[in-house]
């Protein structure tokens, strides 16, 4: 026609594009594969004619993620500390540290002076129970579930207290004995007494809703008890009418009793009082204790074991042990946290309120200077993760309109807040005071439409 060449005929070569120095990093980081599919959907865009061809290499790096997983760094100003949906307790920089190293060949099984194979986990194993003196042992497994799972299973198949077999040789014969005000049910629909049951148990429920006495444990307690159970309803709280046995009560009945603390306290916290701990239910007499690691702890996803010493090496040596055992990663984390300095999830409990206060003030006024205007607002915030319900941490907010929510929520990084009466409310409280200018650019570049919608 006029002697013009169709630009999409000069679409780059695929060989020639990942000989573009500009794309090393990314292959490095992401793998051939995943690149060569990236750089494809930009030649088709060229194709379209919606790029000019000298743009793929710079349209491909922008399609790609920073990272080869698919999980994103979140800035959680949300004011709930342990954010089941964020993923609980973040990590310290000790344990990320601690991480990145056993992520290549570790010592995890072996002792180095010998050369011989040596106990897993031996070092997270040594601090958690320094931490926790008046456990006889400990052991973990990869979730709190999973060791209230492991102690079901492994002490229901016992025998009886006077010698004979459960009816059948299985498990089914040994009951648990527990609270019907205490078969909880916690997020995503998971019910304690499914868990329980999944693991052949029988489950042997005394009292009532709102009121359960040592007589009620009593009546049932007999030769097929296998323990008792006392779960702390860790994400409510009944009030009025009740009555509960504590754990040195039930302790003299003549049986195990395992107490399930949830959250991970433990040893007592001033901060929240009413929250139950390892070591006082230990001292009160439970033969063991189950708790998570990822949240009042601070650290990774791991299931705690705490308590008598032959219970917990019967657990050990349990076949189901094995396939609830954890990776030298979270090991890792779990060692560095139990001894490293306090958490990102300590510190957030702890966080100032004045504190707070100046820095969401700064963070308004240089909002202002971009031409955005919010206000700053008293908030609570909260412990979150299924702990202390009734408990609330004075903060304070960044208000905005609730229409910068979801652009905040798919930038990047994304930011999330807190939707209240028509407002987004930014509390900082969780956020690393190093990542505020991350806050205040994110705002600042969420578009008029969106701010006016």
């Amino acid at each position: 026609m006029n002697g013009a060449v169709d630009p999409r005929r000069r679409v780059p070569r695929t060989d020639v594009l990942l000989a573009d120095p500009r794309l090393a990093a990314a292959e490095a980081t992401l793998g051939r594969a995943r690149l060569k599919i990236a750089l494809g959907a930009a030649q088709d865009r060229v194709r379209r004619g919606e790029i000019p061809p000298e743009e793929v290499v710079p349209a491909t790096l922008a399609a790609l993620p920073e990272t080869a997983a698919g999980l994103r760094p979140v800035l959680n100003a949300t004011g709930v500390v342990l954010h089941t949906n964020l993923g609980r307790a973040p990590l310290s920089a000790a344990a990320v540290d601690a991480v990145v190293a056993a992520a290549g060949h570790t010592d995890v099984e072996l002792d180095l002076r010998t050369g011989r194979r040596a106990r897993r986990g031996r070092g997270a194993l040594a601090a958690l129970a320094a931490a926790v003196p008046a456990a006889g042992a400990v052991h973990v497994v990869n979730n709190g579930a999973a060791a209230l799972a492991l102690v079901a299973t492994a002490l229901t198949a016992m025998r009886r207290t006077d010698g004979t077999a459960a009816p059948g040789g299985g498990p089914a014969g040994r009951e648990i004995v527990v609270s019907r005000g205490e078969l909880v049910e916690i997020g995503d629909g998971f019910r304690l007494p499914d868990l329980l049951a999944s693991t052949g148990a029988t489950l042997r429920e005394v009292g009532t809703t709102n009121r359960t006495g040592l007589a009620d444990y009593a009546a049932a307690v007999g030769p097929g008890t296998a323990f008792v159970l006392k779960v702390h309803p860790s994400n409510f709280v009944v009030r009025g009418f009740t009555a509960a046995v504590p754990v040195d009560e039930l302790a003299a009945l003549g049986v195990p009793v395992v107490v399930d603390i949830g959250s991970g306290l433990l040893a007592p916290d001033p901060l929240l009082p009413d929250e139950p701990d390892a070591a006082s239910a230990l001292r009160a007499g439970a033969a063991l204790v189950t708790a998570s690691g990822d949240k009042l702890l601070g650290g990774p996803q791991a299931g705690l074991l705490l308590g008598d010493a032959e219970l917990v090496e019967l657990l050990r040596r349990h076949p189901l042990a094995r396939a609830l055992r954890v990776d030298k990663l979270t090991l890792a984390a779990l060692e560095a946290t139990l001894t490293g300095p306090e958490t990102p999830t300590w510190r957030a409990l702890r966080a100032s309120p004045a504190a707070l206060r100046l820095r969401t003030e700064r963070l308004r006024d240089q909002l202002a200077a971009d031409g955005v205007k919010a206000e700053v607002v008293p908030h609570d915030a909260v412990v979150g993760g299924g702990g202390a319900p009734e408990v609330t941490l004075d903060s304070w907010a960044l208000a905005l309109p609730e229409g910068y929510a979801e652009p905040l929520r798919l930038g990047d990084p994304p930011v999330l807040g807190r939707l209240e009466r028509g407002r987004l409310l930014l509390d900082l409280r969780c956020v690393p005071v190093d990542r505020d200018e991350a806050v205040r650019a994110a705002v600042a570049r969420v578009p008029m439409g969106w701010r006016e919608s």
